[in-house]
């Protein structure tokens, strides 16, 4: 079984997936750092200078507190501002994944084309072998 267990860790697939899982959790933290540090304040501040994350409807009538912290602590709250910020973060990160797919296909059809393309002249040596080759296949 440890034996089984080594070779399936060492295929290439379980490690490039294991790379692929901290880099995409370290890029969930870049990602949630832009949303939360640049671009929400800026859409705050365009609808009135309001955190986004502090929006929530109370839905018990002990709750009014003014900070979403402090109304869970009171009771039952829909706190659709956090939604709209994990939105943001879900359509910010889905368009940049759509970048750079975009641009790896854009790259693969580039390799594809000149791989299609007419193939290189061959060198001059191994042209001039050739071209002394047929001439002494026609004598």
């Amino acid at each position: 079984m440890l034996k089984e267990f080594q070779e399936f860790i060492s295929k290439g697939n379980v490690m490039d997936l294991a790379v692929g899982v901290i880099i995409g959790g370290a890029f969930g933290l870049i990602v949630n750092s832009l949303v939360g540090d640049i671009i929400m304040p800026i859409v705050g501040a365009v609808f009135g200078g309001f955190d986004f994350s502090n929006y929530f409807l109370p839905l018990s009538s002990n709750v009014t507190a003014l900070s979403l912290e402090e109304a869970k602590k009171q009771g039952a709250v829909f706190a659709y501002g956090n939604f709209l910020t994990v939105v943001i973060n879900f359509l910010i990160l889905a368009w940049i994944i759509f970048l750079m797919v975009k641009g790896v296909n854009t790259m693969r059809r580039k390799l594809e084309k000149e791989k299609t393309a007419a193939p290189a002249a061959p060198p001059a040596d191994v042209a001039l072998l050739t071209e002394i080759r047929d001439i002494l296949a026609k004598k």
